[in-house]
């Protein structure tokens, strides 16, 4: 729990500033999945949602306005969180579904589902050869995990995606942990959908201090966009460059920073 010299300071080491800048607010609280509610695992499938996680999730919910923000497909990452009260946005927020009928509903680029099935069904034939690529149809993007892939084949995957999408100047490649995606080419992103949210939410006002929880490189863009408002928080055992203003080490440190926001909310009206 000890800051580390060259990362942001620790959520948890520094809990009584950061909380005594939050006491007294409304918050609303962004999380990313993989990586952030859940450790990375060697393929998607197997990154499972503990129950602790989901219970402290399911306390959050009801305490302050919360949305999970995943790369993965919306539908996905909403069946294994399996929380109905919180907002989620998929695909990095290019589909966005409130908790019920009257919530925020967002499809950036509707359409697309044909064409990323067909890009997804060429990457996977195209990388078929190797082993360990994992291709995914997201209906919004199409993604090229490499995980498991051997180094020296890495170079390949990414000659076979970047040739794909030579033939689609609708798409854009994106970067992740270990995975290359085609996204549309549309200036889109984490951030862009955090601010669309809290204004979906009326969450944009002086008195709300947006959160947002994450790992990956793409959530940068979201810490980026709440840097003058709001708190970002890095998940990461091992420091990097980061416009994150915390940190945090990994998913045991973020279910206990999030039980610390609900402990906020039994003394802050909502």
């Amino acid at each position: 729990m000890h800051d580390r010299a060259d990362a942001p300071p620790n959520a948890l080491a520094h809990w009584p500033g950061l909380a005594a800048t939050l006491r007294g607010r409304r918050l609303a609280v962004f999380l990313d999945y993989d990586g952030t509610l859940t450790p990375i695992v060697d393929r998607p499938d197997l990154a499972v949602l503990s129950e602790d996680m989901r219970e402290t999730l399911r306390r959050l919910a009801a305490t302050w306005p919360t949305a999970v923000v995943s790369g993965r497909a919306r539908d996905d990452v909403a069946a294994r969180v399996g929380v109905d009260a919180l907002n989620y946005a998929g695909v990095h927020g290019f589909d966005i579904v409130g908790p019920d009928a009257a919530g925020p509903h967002l499809e950036v680029k509707p359409g697309l589902a044909p064409a990323v099935a067909r890009v997804a069904e060429e990457l996977r034939r195209r990388t078929a050869g190797i082993p360990g690529v994992l291709v995914e149809d997201k209906r919004f993007a199409a993604a090229v995990h490499y995980r498991l892939v051997p180094e020296a084949r890495v170079p390949e995957v990414e000659r076979i995606v970047d040739d794909v999408l030579a033939r689609h100047p609708e798409l854009r490649k994106a970067l992740g942990k270990k995975v290359f995606e085609l996204r549309p080419a549309i200036d889109w992103d984490k951030g862009r959908a955090v601010r669309w949210i809290l204004s979906a939410l009326g969450l944009d006002r002086p008195d709300v201090v947006p959160l947002y929880v994450g790992d990956d490189v793409t959530d940068e863009d979201a810490f980026r966009a709440l840097r003058d408002h709001g708190v970002g928080l890095l998940v990461a055992d091992t420091p990097r460059p980061t416009a994150a203003s915390y940190s945090l080490r990994d998913v045991g440190e973020v279910r206990e920073f999030l039980e610390r926001l609900v402990g906020l909310g039994a003394t802050t009206s909502r």
